[in-house]
């Protein structure tokens, strides 16, 4: 009758098994963070623009980072401006979807920003027409 007790006995089975679905609901609770990454060069067309666009939209909306490269070639590789008003340009389009984790850095001949979706993504939900069960 000690205070605190000295000693307990235990079935070593049963704190084992607690212990697994301890560890069980703690990984089920993980979320595994995704970087998908798109690729673009300075002259780009406009409708090749929307496209990549388009993929980046795709990507935060499933709430996976992106991670948006530049790629220059030759006489590209002087005018980093280009890029990185690009870049700017993107991420005002996406910005009611995403924000920009780490702004435009030059990196050799690429040029790279790192995008991460808004912490509460918008869930769509249908609404059932009438007469129909959701």
């Amino acid at each position: 009758m000690a205070r605190p007790p000295v000693c307990k006995l235990m079935d070593y089975g049963k704190f084992k098994y607690e212990s697994a679905q301890k560890a069980r609901e703690s990984r089920r609770n993980q979320t595994l963070t995704v970087i998908k990454e798109m690729k673009l060069r300075p002259k780009i067309d406009p409708h090749d623009y929307e496209t990549k666009k388009g993929h980046v939209v795709r990507f935060l909306k499933a709430g996976d980072k992106v991670k948006v490269t530049i790629m220059f070639r030759g006489r590209e590789q002087s005018r980093p401006e280009l890029g990185f008003r690009l870049l700017q340009r993107l991420a005002e389009d996406v910005s009611e979807l995403g924000f920009v984790e780490s702004s435009p850095k030059q990196d050799g001949r690429n040029m790279v920003m790192v995008m991460a979706p808004h912490k509460s993504p918008t869930k769509l939900t249908r609404v059932p027409a009438v007469g129909q069960e959701a």
